[in-house]
């Protein structure tokens, strides 16, 4: 297969495997819609924020009749459930939630309601994070770096279709990307968001840190089987497989978070 083509299937696959990642994550708003006595309301819930500001939640009503109620309370706490009635404003309810401390988590549910109809928005409660934010100079290259990362590691693997593979160059760059996308600029944004470099095995199960060290092992054995076997194409495709399968779980699964009842 011609070179281009492998490139632009690479780039199909990154694209859209960043995009399920991004999507899927327990950080991405909820962006939905719901019915109320016949009049159709757009709201987004978010589930990560600054620990810079207080949370305004808004939700556009257009209409003063629709009222709204936010419960919420720290998330793994003890704390009794805080309800509070959103206030309307220029077309929008309104509710506050107070910035919490990095890595504090919130669970909170909003419920409209209008002429004795009351319609919760969620199923279950929605929970958020707070975060401390992260200089652009460091966040930028760490995402280029992150998404190269996949890029060249995807192409890395299918490389194995070329008329006369050469994984040699390929490999190593991968590494380069994934060392310094994972392993400097990954622990030094989390620093900043979090106050810890690295809270992966074996210090702590972050599912973030843990899949970015297992694919760079995968990476590392596959470069050492290049020096050493005489066919490096099962451990090559092995370790493109090993991350294209770990980098589908979702940011910030089983991430930093602060819990209340332990304190």
């Amino acid at each position: 297969m011609k070179t281009s083509y492998l490139w632009i299937i690479a780039v199909l696959i990154t694209a859209g495997s960043a995009f399920y990642q991004k999507t899927t994550g327990p950080t991405y708003p909820i962006k939905d819609k719901t019915e109320i006595n016949g009049k159709v309301i757009r709201y987004k819930l978010e589930r990560s924020h600054s620990t810079s500001e207080d949370y305004t939640l808004k939700i556009e009503t257009k209409d003063s009749l629709i009222s709204g109620m936010l419960t919420w309370k720290r998330f793994k706490s003890n704390d009794s459930l805080t309800s509070e009635k959103m206030t309307y404003f220029n077309d929008t309810l309104r509710a506050v939630i107070p910035a919490q401390p990095s890595a504090g988590k919130v669970q909170y549910r909003v419920e409209l309601s209008n002429q004795g109809t009351i319609i919760p928005l969620t199923d279950k409660d929605v929970v958020m994070r707070f975060k401390n934010d992260v200089p652009m100079w460091i966040l930028i290259p760490h995402i280029i770096f992150m998404f190269s990362m996949m890029l060249l590691s995807t192409r890395t693997g299918l490389e194995t279709f070329a008329v006369a593979p050469k994984f040699n160059k390929l490999t190593f760059i991968t590494l380069f990307f994934m060392i310094g996308g994972g392993m400097i600029l990954g622990p030094i944004t989390q620093k900043f968001a979090f106050g810890a470099f690295w809270t992966g095995f074996p210090f702590g199960h972050d599912l973030t840190d843990n899949k970015t060290l297992i694919a760079l092992i995968a990476w590392i054995v596959a470069i050492w089987k290049m020096k050493k076997s005489s066919n490096p194409k099962p451990w090559v495709i092995g370790a493109a497989i090993v991350t294209f399968i770990v980098f589908l779980i979702p940011h910030s699964v089983m991430g930093s978070e602060i819990d209340y009842t332990k304190k």
